[in-house]
């Protein structure tokens, strides 16, 4: 689910001929090169932009170093509506309400290799989407598109047929749940909401924890990369965030002391006892 984009998934950008003009001679010209001219790749960096689509809606467009790879802002990556779904994991998700309404409950249902192979490449694909959003800073996209990853992790954890594939997709779990926090985390900052900010950081750490203890991954917790990177974006957070009034008066109280400016001093620490007065 991590994995790096591939040529595999981009799609014909060769000169090509029109199917309805197969027999004459005019050709329809496909050259993205006048798309790309002047936007050139960089191989430490996802280079990400967002445009209008013809269809006037928004797109991304990611450049590779073979070319160019585009995908929907909303809905599927592709553009496709499998079964006339939104996605697969929905298609899915609703047979196995029709089962229950038939049966009365999940027994018999389970997804096969084949189907998990399927819902696997769909969710790759929202795996690029949210990298590249991350990457535009279109977090609530991100927060959208990696709570949507772990639904379908629950889903073929829960109704896969065979072992393999229900513990298969488990190995993304600690990185989109990191990927998901980053994008709350930030929405938050953004918002100047700094403690909402590192409550859900505080939760994205325990989520991966208590998924490395219940896998039986436990000497894992301390060498974690995801916790690591969320430990040090705390950190962070902590030290950048603007003062209180009360953290701005107490550090005045400590300088003011330090100068032995006690009536300076005890003015300022009025001052505190009256701002707790007020908020309590």
């Amino acid at each position: 689910m991590n994995g790096r984009f591939r040529p595999s998934q981009i799609g014909d950008i060769s000169t090509a001929r029109c199917a309805s003009d197969a027999g004459s001679d005019i050709a329809m010209n496909f050259d993205i090169g006048p798309i790309v001219e002047g936007w050139e790749f960089d191989p430490t960096d996802i280079c990400a932009r967002k445009i209008t689509g013809v269809d006037g809606r928004p797109k991304i467009q990611v450049r590779l170093d073979l070319g160019l790879l585009q995908m929907e802002m909303e809905g599927r990556p592709d553009g496709q509506r499998p079964f006339d779904k939104e996605s697969l994991l929905e298609y899915h998700q609703d047979k196995l309400d029709a089962h229950r309404s038939k049966h009365g409950s999940d027994a018999g249902f389970h997804l096969d290799r084949e189907a998990c192979a399927h819902l696997e490449q769909e969710g790759l694909q929202y795996y690029h989407r949210y990298v590249c959003l991350f990457r535009l800073e279109e977090y609530e996209g991100v927060e959208r598109d990696t709570a949507r990853n772990l639904s379908l992790f629950d889903f073929v954890h829960q109704y896969a047929a065979d072992e393999e594939d229900r513990t298969h997709m488990e190995q993304y779990r600690p990185y989109v749940i990191m990927m998901n926090t980053r994008a709350k985390g930030a929405i938050s900052i953004n918002r100047k909401n700094y403690n909402a900010a590192l409550q859900q950081i505080e939760a994205g750490i325990e989520q991966i924890r208590a998924f490395l203890q219940e896998t039986g991954q436990v000497e894992e917790i301390e060498s974690s990369n995801e916790i690591g990177f969320l430990r040090q974006w705390e950190e962070e957070v902590r030290r950048n965030r603007p003062l209180t009034l009360k953290q701005r008066l107490q550090q005045q109280l400590q300088e003011a002391i330090a100068r032995e400016e006690f009536e300076r001093a005890a003015e300022i620490r009025d001052q505190v006892r009256r701002l707790e007065q007020n908020n309590r």
